[in-house]
């Protein structure tokens, strides 16, 4: 099937579908409520990894997990695999197999892997392959090289992953890059990427992305204190390689609205988009490097300000984004934002951190509910919201290690978790352990909850 006929079908980008909109949700906050707080899939407590035999995480009853691609693994063709395991995409194969397009946000330093974007830049982004029949991870294997801190990104419906860089470097005396940074890169899982950047789509500090697949069009996140949301129109729907142009996410009447902070929950904005002249041009002021330049256009053309937008997933025609620092508690706000009707608004705002503590990785579940990734400073946990307003911890990091993998010691349990997806038919769950770098895949009686 052509990827114009890809973009006609209603799908999530990571192939799962959302069961009920979230009503209840916003019902419950919109009426000045908290959301609920039921035990979810149950209590927490260590679950042993099966591939180490590491209590790495905490986990329901009946949920079990396998680890793999940790950094100093080899891939196929005899590197190892990078550190900083971040956003992640699942992308369907054949017979129950799954490709897992995986960032690593690495600096300055010797691309892993060749070719490379930049022979000076560490980042870029190795694939996985998993088999969900047997629940056996089969291979890994380098994918783009010499890009730098791959943050997030998002799954294509075409079956491709979006990689974006979250800088604005380029070359220095000091820093070794011999290329401009701050783009999106094009990652199929199966064929060679190109190392050219969709320059169309921006460069400024890029996040996440996710594609609406009736249109085509490509929304992406902005992780700055005050960031932008932005849309990227195709030339030609599925073929970004072709160009298009940029606009950025305004409040229809508002000119420089704020929504960081004074928000009502479940009260919908209207929205309309504003031109970005100059995708390219990275800093407002000449020879500086302020990294304003792409939102400073949209704002003076009257667009909206968020407060470090990160995460956003696709699901029934609907988008969900994460404002990590947004809200009046400066904890975390998660948007809905519904295309066709050219209007968005808050499904939650955080009161503090024991509510929800800085969301950043959201994904839309298979059952229909909310994934959240927490980036605040207490241990780092997996939230998830369901269909019928509740908030509950499912998952916990719970990482110490003492040389079992790759001479790996450290305690780590405050490293961040990101890069959560499901596999198509949703009986897995994939995630990354940020430091010291690995992957998990997790299953166990979904049915009983949303996620």
């Amino acid at each position: 099937m052509d990827r114009r006929n890809f973009l006609r079908r209603t799908l999530l980008a990571s192939g799962v579908s959302m069961a009920i909109p979230l009503e209840a949700l916003a019902r419950q906050l919109g009426a000045g409520g908290e959301p609920l707080k039921p035990p979810g899939y149950g209590p927490l407590a260590p679950v042993r990894d099966e591939a180490t035999g590491i209590p790495l995480l905490r986990l329901p009853a009946g949920f079990r997990y396998i680890s793999y691609g940790w950094r100093g693994d080899a891939l196929v063709g005899g590197m190892r695999t990078p550190e900083a395991h971040d956003g992640m995409g699942a992308i369907a194969g054949v017979s129950g197999r799954v490709y897992l397009v995986r960032n690593h946000e690495m600096n300055e330093g010797p691309a892993f892997s060749s070719p490379a974007y930049d022979a000076g830049a560490a980042g870029g982004t190795t694939i996985l392959e998993f088999d969900t029949v047997t629940g056996r991870w089969l291979s890994a294997r380098a994918g783009l090289a010499g890009t730098m801190r791959n943050c997030s990104g998002g799954a294509t419906p075409w079956g491709t992953w979006l990689t974006c860089e979250e800088t604005l470097l380029g070359p220095s005396a000091s820093s070794g890059l011999m290329k401009k940074h701050g783009y999106v890169f094009e990652v199929p899982p199966l064929t060679k990427a190109s190392v050219e950047p969709l320059v169309a789509m921006g460069r400024f500090v890029h996040e996440a992305t996710a594609v609406d697949p009736a249109t085509g069009y490509i929304y992406q996140t902005e992780d700055a204190h005050v960031a932008g949301l932005y849309r990227f129109r195709p030339r030609v729907p599925g073929v970004l390689s072709a160009g298009g142009s940029l606009e950025m996410l305004a409040i229809a009447g508002h000119r420089l609205y704020d929504t960081r902070t004074n928000q009502r929950a479940g009260e919908w904005l209207p929205i309309d988009w504003v031109p970005v002249d100059d995708p390219e041009k990275a800093h407002d002021t000449l020879g500086s490097t302020d990294g304003r330049g792409v939102f400073a256009q949209g704002w003076r053309n009257g667009g909206a300000a968020f407060g470090r937008l990160e995460g956003i997933s696709y699901g029934a025609g609907k988008f969900y984004i994460t404002a990590t620092s947004g809200g009046d508690a400066r904890f975390g706000q998660v948007w809905e934002l519904d295309p066709a009707a050219s209007a968005m608004r808050i499904l939650f705002e955080s009161a503090g951190a024991e509510s929800l503590n800085m969301p950043d990785n959201v994904r839309v579940s298979p059952r229909g509910g909310l994934v959240l990734c927490e980036d605040g400073t207490t241990t780092p946990s997996v939230m998830g919201i369901t269909t019928e307003g509740y908030l509950f911890r499912f998952m916990q990091n719970n990482a110490m290690l003492s040389g079992e993998r790759n001479g790996i010691r450290g305690d780590f349990r405050f490293s961040e978790m990101s890069g959560t997806d499901f596999s198509p038919d949703g009986k897995w769950m994939f995630i990354n352990m940020q430091h010291p770098g690995f992957t998990v895949a997790v299953t166990g009686p979904w049915q009983d909850g949303s996620i």
